[in-house]
């Protein structure tokens, strides 16, 4: 979690910075964008999506984050520091919803449109938030699991977040399509790994230990679905996995079959949706306050069809 004292640092220094040298001179309009990581390949795939728009609508576009998804410091730091760049607008995925809401408050009275991109913030200071409708996405990966254990059995969750917005929903879309539809399936438990495919590993595996007639596991990013994959393999397990994002991992055991299916997001749309209304709110036009940036089930069946192959990223 965020220590107050390094939050207070962070918002002195953009407080500071940004007084001593007020806007910098830019040759060309500055969007700094603020992931919350980029250790996934889902992350570098949002990157070729921002760096697209950037080079269409001509602007400087950087995008970092920090090197795992717990690192809710290193992020503020990350955004503190952007933000003393005075960048025409920023972007910013959350790791948590609440913790980086200061500096958010000193973006907006520095007149610095804020741009939420798959994770949002509990505030209304994002004039827009460009991501996957979460709670849907998960819903669906709850209709094909109760359909691919035949509607009823013992499930688990693999999350990869309590504080993120993502996380949450994908959660929340997942539990509640299941209770509501599937009264004979039972939710044993649901476990967090962080998004860290070895943690989720472990997890996956004292899941199974307790549970040895459990039916199906979700994994809700690619971290937590590659975990899961993982301890079911390494348990002998037939078990039901359904996953989340993309990367070569998830579409290769999608292929031998060894992961039922998956949720994919459109990375490459959440980065160049991101840019473009940046761009936009800063040229004072409007946007819409949630861009959906749309997602698809994707199974043996259809990973090489066109509209989910232009969605799938390794």
């Amino acid at each position: 979690m965020f220590t107050r004292r390094r939050l207070i640092g962070a918002a002195t220094a953009l407080a500071l910075m940004a007084g001593a040298g007020g806007a910098m001179a830019q040759d060309k309009p500055y969007i700094a964008l603020i992931s919350k990581g980029f250790q996934h390949q889902f992350w570098q795939a949002v990157k070729i999506g921002a760096d697209k728009a950037g080079a269409e609508l001509g602007v400087d576009v950087s995008f970092e984050g920090p090197d795992n998804e717990t690192q809710v410091d290193k992020q503020i730091d990350m955004l503190a520091a952007a933000l003393a760049k005075q960048p025409t607008a920023v972007g910013f995925a959350a790791l948590d919803s609440q913790a980086a809401i200061p500096l958010l408050k000193k973006a907006q009275a520095s007149n610095i449109p804020v741009i939420a991109f798959d994770s949002g913030v509990d505030s209304d200071i994002p004039v827009a938030t460009a991501s996957t409708n979460n709670i849907a996405a998960a819903a669906m990966a709850a209709d094909k699991m109760g359909e691919l254990i035949g509607g009823e059995g013992k499930i688990a969750v693999v999350g990869h977040s309590q504080t993120s917005l993502t996380g949450i929903h994908r959660r929340d879309g997942f539990v509640d399509e299941i209770k509501a539809k599937f009264p004979n399936i039972e939710i044993v438990t649901i476990e967090y790994g962080d998004g860290d495919h070895l943690k989720s590993t472990e997890i996956t595996k004292a899941i199974l230990a307790a549970n040895p007639d459990i039916k199906g596991i979700f994994g809700t990013n690619e971290g937590s679905a590659i975990g899961v994959l993982n301890g079911v393999r390494e348990m002998k397990a037939k078990v039901v996995v359904i996953g989340f994002d993309s990367g070569k991992a998830q579409k290769d055991a999608i292929r031998d079959g060894s992961m039922a299916g998956a949720i994919t997001q459109n990375p490459v749309g959440i980065g160049y949706e991101t840019v473009k209304a940046a761009v936009a709110v800063s040229k004072g036009e409007k946007v819409e306050k949630n861009i959906d940036t749309g997602f698809y089930w994707y199974d043996k069946s259809n990973i090489d069809a066109p509209e989910i192959a232009a969605v799938l990223y390794d």
